[in-house]
């Protein structure tokens, strides 16, 4: 398990590094990346940079989530990337990294993400809609350097969050 990294530290806001899913050191960070989500209450995912590995891996676990429909479980994915995004829509996100806000950010509520396990290195392809969606873009974008904050359109957007529920 590890700390969770706070805005503005500069690694939120670099590009992450692509990974080879089957190298040890690898298959290490993904299980540090799983421990550390599943240790931070009322988060719903976590990627790599969050965590001060500049690597390409998110994890999720969206079935946490009251507005979760679908769920492709506990997850980890080494070079996510996104291959469709349809249906957009505006929702709530917070983020472990930006403590006490929230904001309305619109994204796709239906999506492919293809990406590879980490260990095995096999090719996964994952469909998510509504929440799972909304939960996998947010982390797609800490591995390019952007916080839900960026998405925002302006001030009056955001919320004092008044409890912990990350997206």
């Amino acid at each position: 398990m590890r700390e969770v990294l706070g805005a503005p530290h500069p690694l939120l806001s670099a590009v992450a590094e692509p990974v080879d899913p089957t190298d040890p050191a690898v298959v290490s960070a993904a299980e540090d990346l799983l421990a550390t989500l599943r240790a931070e209450r009322g988060t719903t995912g976590l990627a790599a940079p969050q965590i001060g590995l500049s690597l390409r891996l998110i994890a999720f676990d969206a079935g946490r989530h009251p507005r979760s429909r679908s769920w492709a479980g506990e997850l980890v994915v080494a070079n996510p990337r996104l291959s469709r995004a349809a249906h957009w829509d505006e929702g709530r996100e917070g983020c472990a990294s930006v403590e006490g806000l929230t904001a309305d950010v619109r994204r796709a509520t239906r999506i492919t993400v293809h990406g590879h396990l980490p260990g095995s290195g096999e090719a996964v392809t994952i469909e998510a809609d509504a929440f799972e969606a909304r939960c996998i873009q947010h982390q797609l974008d800490h591995l390019d350097g952007l916080l839900f904050l960026d998405r925002v359109p302006g001030a009056l957007s955001l919320h004092r969050r008044l409890h912990t529920c990350g997206a």
